[in-house]
């Protein structure tokens, strides 16, 4: 199948220009979720750089903001999970409702978030890697893969007065990623907030926004009437693979009204009924027809 694509061509100078270029591409992509995650530390230098070196079409980014206003590659809302933040700021945190003590990045400048060990914790070997800012996330990406940001929580961060959306827009603008030498989209913006892509929409109309949908929102947004709102205000979907397993048919409803599929996560340690990860990758491309998936293991993403 050939899926028509839009490049986002910004040149910069007295002021900004946007330029929509069309492409096609036939080969479905590969998005390295949170990096090569499978084999090193979710969202640091080291998952990013393998990412590119096992071929990933994209690398995924996780988008939260530091209290200062500074955009940084994390999945979570809080540092506890994936770094070394009860070492180094024992007091720092705050106790949710359910009692459990979170340290919220939001509460954390970056030169903060910067003293925290992001790597131990997946192993030994990986001690020492940071968190990374998303202009830094570009430097090791940019022109090897395409940048596939995720706009995450903004109700959260809006409630204290840090507004992602206008962030981020404010960031891609500034330093737009290099063109890619096989005709892919540069740059896809992906988030489970439809009013966050909304804003993005206005703000940066030419750049690809893929609408995340989980199990609780399918019946909201994966009938006729739901994608028929999705494509007001964005180019994609971004279905739980689990989702597309019972409903093979949104497939051919999102394409008739020009709406890419791209389901997530496919992982090494989560193949379902399948044998292996590359089998379950197989199914979802060759027979549902997905345009591309987010995978923990771009290694095996399977190759035309």
């Amino acid at each position: 199948m050939t899926i028509t694509h839009t490049l986002l061509a910004i040149v910069s100078g007295c002021g900004t220009a946007v330029v929509a270029v069309a492409l096609s591409s036939s080969t479905p992509a590969s998005v390295a979720h949170r990096g090569a995650s499978a084999y090193a530390p979710e969202h640091t230098r080291a998952a990013y750089e393998l990412a590119v070196a096992q071929g990933a079409d994209y690398v995924e980014q996780d988008l939260g903001v530091t209290r200062d206003g500074v955009l940084v590659c994390l999945h979570d809302d809080s540092l506890e999970r994936t770094t070394n933040v009860e070492e180094v700021f024992p007091g720092r945190f705050t106790t949710d409702a359910e009692g459990r003590r979170r340290w919220m990045l939001a509460d954390f400048t970056l030169a903060e978030v910067k003293r925290v060990d992001a790597g131990a914790w997946f192993g030994p070997a990986f001690a020492g890697e940071r968190i990374l800012t998303w202009d830094e996330a570009v430097a090791v990406v940019d022109g090897r893969a395409g940048l596939y940001p995720e706009l995450k929580s903004p109700a959260h961060y809006a409630d204290r007065g840090l507004d992602i959306v206008a962030l981020a827009a404010a960031a891609f603008e500034r330093a737009p990623p290099a063109p890619l030498p096989n005709g892919r989209d540069r740059l896809i913006v992906q988030s489970f907030d439809a009013d966050a892509l909304r804003a993005l929409s206005k703000l940066l109309p030419a750049v690809p926004r893929v609408l995340l949908v989980g199990p609780q929102a399918a019946e909201r947004w994966l009938s006729p009437t739901g994608l028929d709102e999705i494509r007001g205000f964005a180019s994609g979907i971004g279905p739980a693979k689990a989702i597309l397993l019972t409903r093979p048919a949104i497939v051919d409803l999102a394409r008739q009204r020009g709406l890419t599929v791209t389901p997530y996560t496919f992982r090494s340690g989560a193949t379902g009924d399948f044998p292996d990860v590359a089998a379950e990758m197989r199914h979802f491309l060759d027979t549902l027809g997905v345009d591309a998936l987010f995978t923990d293991n771009p290694d095996q993403f399977p190759r035309r």
